[in-house]
């Protein structure tokens, strides 16, 4: 079973930065393809970006060129580096993670096995 663990959630204006934490639990971290989605009210979860175990990334377009997805196997742990914020971007923020053998379907909720319990994020105007 893996633990995963956001913090760094908070509240910022627009067109600040901000950098969520995620830290998972097991010895196989640089194992797992991680992903972050968000959900904001009355709204779907919705991927936002995707790091594959050799660092590979994906981002949503609404993302693309303001938010970074990074990895530190050393401390079991992604981040989620979110520049130029916006109020849109105000939303519960999860990572989760998905353990080989790999489902590949990293812009899907479906597509992970483990999540962790959300980190909220405001953005005020």
């Amino acid at each position: 079973q893996v633990q995963l663990v956001e913090s760094g959630g908070g509240l910022v204006q627009a067109g600040g930065s901000l950098r969520l934490s995620c830290t998972a639990s097991g010895r196989t971290f640089s194992n797992y393809a991680m992903g972050w989605f968000r959900q904001a009210p009355g709204k779907e979860r919705e991927f936002v970006t995707f790091i594959s175990s050799k660092t590979t990334t994906l981002y949503a377009d609404s993302v693309k060129g303001r938010f970074t997805s990074s990895r530190d196997n050393a401390k079991n742990t992604v981040y989620l580096q979110m520049n130029s914020v916006k109020p849109e971007d105000t939303a519960v923020y999860y990572c989760a993670a998905d353990a080989p053998p790999y489902t590949g379907n990293w812009k899907a909720s479906s597509g992970y096995d483990y999540w962790g319990q959300g980190t909220q994020v405001t953005v005020s105007s």
